[in-house]
């Protein structure tokens, strides 16, 4: 049975300026959706949202919505009020006879969110004033609630008390994030907007990469043979007509109009699948093995009269190659752990200890050596030129920032008018021009779209030097570290081998190989000695020969998939052998899962080989 209409838009013409952005645009919200609206950079997400709070008005085409429904909006930036505080911002917009029972609700998503209600709104941090708006909305509680990138600045604990509210939530919701996981775990459909056509799923975010390839292939193959069709008809002409009867100039007509619309729907459906290749990032340093080395280091600062410990004893070595993500509460000391490194703040007790050739190429999640009056040519090159290196390659700067998604006309406009989203893109393109030995990125995919999360993932994968990265991202994490370093509080800081769902899996359950896995660095690890890194692990011969090949395996492994999938995209294969395209598909399949054995047995061997310290 399906669930009641409560608003809805149908054949719709928008239009910014004189483009039309939408034609024909449709599109229903019933009671309980829980919807992801996803789109590339510029596809039209944040006009649908006006649309339907009725800012943005159609130029053609009907709006409708159930008398009295209420729309709530949580947008990505607002100015606050100088005299208000945080319970003012959210408690002052509820109306009606029950207006204070909602004084109750107002603590608890306040506390769940990590805000003072007492403080005043303009004393808050940017991440601050995102959680206020998150909890106004919920507060109002709204029949249809709207939430544009509502995880940025928000810790995996808010994250999952979010993830929670929403699914219990009973009006409708329509939500644009980066965060895939957080999309997965929220919503039951889609609406994809591609090439200024909404196109909806009716299942969650889950199941988007299948349908959304079962479409693009889809098309593909309908253009293979509208190109075939188009080729037919173009050969007819070529001919010629002895009589240039009505009919047949009619049929020539057609044919250019055929083969126009052809290369146009080509070029549209290029652009759609267009994915940017990079080269992979060379490790600059092939010699040094250990990066930096904590021993016994203590860290703590005094807040008021309070003492927030840090670091208490805290032990690591961090060796090259390692990809470490790093995950946490706002304020229980990653960005302090990450400046310790960078030597910004020293520790209070014990030793820091940096290899003095090393490289660092530093994220900073506030951005704070980005001048408002620079421009982002003068960014990118501040000594001046329209070209710069990027990775032993002379890029044009206009080209090499059209890669993250920058227009041309924008490249002399100041770093003051860009918004947050531009600016870690600036940022990023700025780093990842000439990236050294250890990146280390401090919330990086904070208002990031999913196009350029997507670009990032892709780059990091393919980095071979050493990756130190703080971020919220579930899916981001899962994808390009193989090592967690968790942060609880009050100095405790525990390990996990893998990603984040593995981190999760051993927080589930503390008693499985506690010895192995939980192992709390302030107490458990030591830091490996000379003596102890010549001696010799207890595995057996068998294992040890099966740890020491399966790197190779892994990169062989890897180097059949890069062939089978350069083979595939040819787009005549399909066409001139389909049975041999189905069956390298098959081959391609085979051989990911393959992959995927080798790493996970390689990670649990490297875990069993470090565990008999």
């Amino acid at each position: 049975m399906s669930s009641q209409l409560i608003f809805s838009v149908k054949d719709a013409l928008v239009r910014y300026k004189e483009t039309p952005v939408f034609e024909d645009l449709t599109l229903n919200i019933h009671q309980g959706s829980r919807i992801a609206l996803v789109g590339k950079n510029g596809a039209g997400k944040s006009t649908i949202m006006n649309i339907i709070t009725g800012v943005k008005s159609l130029d053609e085409g009907d709006r409708w919505e159930i008398p009295g429904t209420t729309i709530g909006y949580l947008v990505q930036d607002f100015q606050p009020n100088e005299k208000e505080t945080v319970f003012d911002f959210i408690f002052n917009n509820i109306k009606g006879e029950d207006r204070e029972l909602y004084q109750y609700k107002v603590d608890i998503a306040a506390e769940a969110l990590d805000l003072d209600v007492k403080k005043p709104m303009t004393m808050l941090s940017g991440g601050q004033l995102r959680r206020a708006g998150l909890a106004k909305a919920f507060v109002e509680e709204p029949d249809i609630l709207l939430l544009d990138e509502p995880t940025n600045h928000l810790d995996l604990e808010a994250i999952s008390w979010l993830e929670g509210y929403l699914n219990n939530y009973q009006g409708a919701i329509l939500c644009i994030s980066h965060d895939k996981r957080f999309l997965e775990n929220i919503t039951n459909k889609v609406f994809w907007l591609d090439r200024g056509k909404l196109k909806v799923s009716p299942k969650g975010f889950k199941f988007f990469d299948d349908w959304s390839t079962m479409l693009l292939e889809q098309e593909e193959r309908e253009l293979q043979k509208r190109k075939q069709i188009v080729a037919q008809e173009v050969e007819w002409a070529s001919r010629g007509v002895k009589a240039r009867v009505k009919r047949n100039v009619r049929r020539l007509s057609q044919v250019r109009e055929m083969r126009d619309k052809l290369k146009a729907d080509e070029s549209a459906y290029r652009r759609a699948t267009k994915k940017i290749s990079y080269e992979p990032i060379k490790d600059l340093d092939n010699h040094t093995k250990v990066i930096c080395e904590f021993y016994n280091v203590h860290k703590s600062f005094q807040n008021d009269e309070e003492t927030i410990n840090i670091l208490n004893g805290f032990n690591i070595r961090i060796k090259r190659g390692d990809r470490i993500g790093i995950i946490g509460k706002n304020g229980s000391g990653k960005s302090t752990f990450l400046k310790l490194i960078l030597k910004e703040l020293e520790a209070d007790r014990g030793s820091v200890k940096v290899q003095k050739t090393i490289e660092f190429s530093y994220f900073d999640q506030n951005r704070s050596d980005l001048r408002p009056n620079d421009r982002l040519k003068d960014v990118m090159a501040p000594n001046g030129g329209d070209y710069i290196d990027v990775r032993g390659k002379t890029r044009h700067i206009y080209g090499y920032l059209k890669d993250f998604m920058f227009d041309p006309s924008v490249v002399l406009d100041k770093v003051g008018t860009l918004s947050g989203g531009q600016k870690n893109r600036l940022k990023l393109a700025k780093i990842l021009a000439d990236p050294k030995t250890c990146l280390i990125l401090d919330e990086p995919t904070n208002d990031l779209d999913m196009e350029t999360l997507d670009m990032l993932e892709e780059i990091l994968i393919n980095y071979e030097g050493t990756l130190l990265l703080v971020s919220h991202d579930r899916d981001f994490l899962d994808q390009t570290v193989t090592k967690v370093l968790a942060f609880e509080g009050d100095g405790k800081i525990e390990e996990c081998i893998g990603g984040y769902s593995d981190y999760l899996n051993q927080k589930r359950s503390p008693s499985k190989n506690k010895d192995k896995k939980e192992q709390n660095f302030n107490q458990k690890q030591k830091v490996e000695t000379k003596e102890e890194t010549a001696q010799t692990k207890k595995l057996t011969y068998k294992l040890e020969y099966e740890l020491k090949n399966l790197p190779k395996q892994i990169e062989d492994k890897e180097s059949e998939i890069n062939t089978l999938t350069e083979k595939l995209s040819d787009g005549d294969f399909y066409q001139n052998d389909p049975d041999g395209f189905i069956e390298m598909t098959k081959e391609l399949k085979t051989a990911k899962d393959q992959l995927e054995e080798y790493e996970e047995r390689w990670l649990e061997l490297e875990e069993l080989y470090h565990s008999h310290d």
